[in-house]
């Protein structure tokens, strides 16, 4: 009797086993990527402050500077400005 039960625990016991590492198999393959990216969206709420932080320094930053933009940039956003310069005017 002793036997049937000893044995009986350890299959129970291994059972046990495979069953939870079915179940963290199963909850790594599937599920882990879709909790990870339901927590990235989730996480830009608390993000926003440390971006809202980060643009504040580099405006301060960039005011201590004689020239903000390089040549080719200030070229570039000129001609950006300019054109939608003139679809706000075409709108009027």
């Amino acid at each position: 009797m002793k036997e049937n039960i000893k044995i009986f625990i350890i299959k129970l016991f291994c059972i046990v086993v495979a069953i939870v590492l079915v179940i963290n198999s199963t909850y790594n393959l599937i599920f882990a990527d879709k909790i990870e990216a339901i927590s990235q969206i989730f996480s830009v709420s608390e993000n926003k402050q440390d971006i809202k932080n980060k643009i504040r320094k580099e405006i301060n930053r960039s005011l201590t500077k004689e020239k903000i933009f390089e040549e080719s940039d200030r070229k570039l956003l000129r001609k950006f400005y300019l054109k939608l310069k003139n679809e706000f005017e075409l709108d009027k």
